[in-house]
């Protein structure tokens, strides 16, 4: 199965990054989220290819203040939560 992920927008309320540290926060999150969408089991519309506009991912709690590399992979789980997966 050929995964193609990308991520347009990343949209965050009260969270704060440091702009030498969002592309590391990114990279964290597409990695993460295509793990999880390549190991996981798809729902037959996502399989067959989608273009999601809009998506929502559940409420985290942050516990790694200033560590990107878990908060991407917190919000990749957080995501991969609120896609239609079987």
């Amino acid at each position: 199965m050929n995964i193609n992920l990308h991520i347009e927008r990343l949209i965050l309320d009260d969270v704060n990054v440091a702009p030498d540290q969002r592309h590391l926060l990114q990279t964290s999150v597409a990695a993460e989220l295509t793990r999880m969408l390549a190991e996981g089991t798809l729902s037959p519309d996502l399989a067959q290819g989608t273009n999601l506009p809009r998506l929502s991912g559940r409420s985290i709690q942050i516990n790694e203040v200033g560590k990107p590399a878990q908060l991407g992979r917190q919000i990749a789980q957080s995501i991969y939560g609120g896609i239609g997966h079987e």
